[in-house]
């Protein structure tokens, strides 16, 4: 395995983490100043969910290269490591909520906040590290985590975001309409199949799906309250400690057991020591989680990650 010194992965790390987060910022301060009315910041939040997000989700899925690529090992590795998080969260519910008072929205975010994971920067340090090999390992992350993330976390917000219960077909509904099942659904399809896609159609894809990372980002800084944020409380304590330091444990070790090594072991370290999702706050935002809560999670990850990544991932994969 080509080993890459640790102001390598420093700077790699900066080069995708710092630009996301002074989007963030630049979200807050157009907010803040008025530059952008909080009349039209729905308006945003919603083409963001409904069109933004899903045509990234079906472009990168259905572009993604799985042919030459250990999709057992590094993908088991992944869903298992995310299986666990997400089982240990929903067993520590109850407890959350008589010792911490986190209800239903504020464990929702958390939810998010310790299994989704920053397609984007993952895909940027990948790239800087190891080039075309990195990216299309990272194809393997993509397809094995968005799917399986969107549908756990729609499936939470379902749950637990409304406070209210809901029947099994209610939930299946929501489900299946959802922006982000129904685009991961097709962009699955589409790479499974190998059916043509037009240029032009591809083209418009292309564009919008450009368009989420802005906008994502921006919507998220919107939503910061900076108060609060000065102030972490136990739910940003325990997304961080989860998603940045225990998940990519798990992943590493489940991946390991399963004999992958290299690069490829390189890449789930990357993986899985990203930030939370930007577009976790959209979830949250449009059905019913604690969205400023989401925001805070998101803005606190990406700004440690800038340290953690780094030194996790030397650590893990020494």
């Amino acid at each position: 395995m080509r080993f890459q010194k640790a102001d390598s992965f420093m700077g790699s790390v900066l080069a995708s983490l710092v630009p996301v987060f002074l989007v963030i910022i630049a979200g807050w301060a157009a907010r803040v100043s008025g530059f952008v009315e909080e009349r039209h910041w729905p308006g945003i939040e919603r083409i963001t969910y409904v069109i933004f997000f899903p045509a990234i989700i079906i472009n990168t899925l259905a572009r993604a290269d799985l042919s030459e690529v250990p999709v057992l090992g590094m993908g088991g590795a992944m869903i298992a490591a995310i299986l666990l998080i997400a089982s240990l969260l929903l067993a520590l519910r109850s407890a959350l909520l008589a010792r911490l008072r986190i209800d239903g929205p504020a464990f929702t975010s958390l939810f998010q906040g310790c299994t989704r994971w920053n397609t984007f920067v993952g895909l940027a340090v990948a790239g800087a590290m190891y080039g075309e090999i990195g990216l299309a390992l990272m194809a393997v992350a993509v397809a094995a985590m968005i799917p399986l993330l969107n549908l756990l976390a729609i499936g939470v917000l379902v749950r637990y975001a409304s406070g209210t219960p809901q029947s099994p077909a209610m939930i299946a509904r929501t489900i299946v309409t959802n922006p982000f099942i129904w685009s991961s659904v097709t962009g699955i399809v589409l790479n499974v199949t190998g059916l043509p896609i037009p240029d032009f159609i591809g083209s418009t894809i292309g564009i919008l799906g450009d368009a989420a990372l802005a906008a994502g980002l921006l919507v998220v800084g919107a939503g910061l309250d900076m108060r609060r944020l000065a102030r972490p409380r136990a739910p940003h304590w325990l997304s961080i400690g989860l998603k940045l330091f225990l998940l990519p444990v798990i992943a590493i070790t489940i991946a390991r057991l399963a004999g992958v090594s290299g690069d490829d072991l390189a890449i789930v370290a990357i993986a899985t020591t990203v930030p939370t999702a930007s577009g976790g706050y959209i979830l949250a935002k449009q059905m019913g989680g604690d969205a400023p809560l989401m925001a805070e999670i998101i803005t606190l990850q990406t700004l440690l990650a800038i340290l953690t990544m780094p030194i996790m991932i030397t650590l893990l994969i020494a």
